[in-house]
C-alpha cells in the first residue's frame, strides 16, 4: 500500500507545482525507515544571511546554493554519527548531484581545516565541500541544536524540511524524496 501511495505521490509531484509552492505533505508521506526523522514544515522558513568560510579560505552563503534542492549538513569532527552518516552524503552527491541537486556539508563551531580534511581522508571522502561555521553563526540563527542536523533547501533558498540525528541517506527512501523533490523543482 505504501509504495502505492508513493507512486501515486511521485505521479502527482511531476504534473504539480513548483516545490517552493508544494503542499509537503505530499512529500511527508513518501517517508519510511530512517527518513521517519525528516520533517517537513507547512511552510518554508528562512535560511541564515551569515556568511561560511570555504575550503579556499574565502566566503560564502547559503544564498550562492539557490536555484538548486540542497541537501545541507551540520556536522563536526567530533561528532560520531557525523562520522557515519557523511559516506552516505557522499554517495547522494555522486549519484544526485548536479545543476538541480547539490549536498552542502558545513563544519559548525571549532573545527580545525586540518582535522577537519583528516576527517574527511579516514572515511575517503573527497567530493564532500569543507565549508566552516566557525563561530556557530548559521547554527544559531537556524536554531541547530545537536549535531548532525540536516536541512533541505528549496530552490529560493528556504528550508522546507529538516532531520535531527544521523540517517541513511543513501536509501530507496531517501532517494525517492529527493528524486521527486529536484523532479518537483524542474517543473
Amino acid at each position: 500500500m505504501k509504495k502505492i501511495v508513493a507512486a501515486m505521490m511521485y505521479t502527482a509531484l511531476l504534473m504539480g507545482a513548483n516545490v517552493a509552492h508544494t503542499d509537503m505533505s505530499t512529500f511527508s508521506e513518501m517517508r519510511s525507515g530512517d527518513m521517519l526523522k525528516l520533517n517537513f514544515h507547512t511552510e518554508p522558513k528562512p535560511v541564515s544571511e551569515q556568511p561560511y568560510i570555504k575550503n579556499d579560505g574565502s566566503n560564502g552563503s547559503l544564498a550562492d546554493h539557490q536555484g538548486k534542492i540542497v541537501l545541507l549538513n551540520f556536522w563536526a569532527t567530533w561528532c560520531a554519527p557525523c562520522r557515519k552518516e557523511m559516506p552516505m552524503l557522499s554517495e547522494l552527491k555522486t549519484e544526485l548531484g548536479g545543476d538541480a541537486f547539490e549536498v552542502v556539508t558545513l563544519a559548525t563551531g571549532r573545527n580545525a581545516p586540518p582535522a577537519m580534511k583528516k576527517f574527511f581522508d579516514d572515511i575517503n571522502i573527497a567530493n564532500l565541500p569543507l565549508h566552516r561555521d566557525p563561530k556557530q553563526k548559521i547554527a544559531r540563527d537556524m536554531a541547530v541544536l545537536g549535531l548532525p542536523i540536516t536541512v533541505i533547501l528549496n530552490t529560493e533558498g528556504l528550508e522546507i524540511a529538516r532531520l535531527r540525528g544521523d540517517a541513511d541517506w543513501s536509501s530507496d527512501n531517501a532517494k525517492e524524496i529527493l528524486r521527486a523533490l529536484i523532479n518537483e523543482a524542474k517543473q
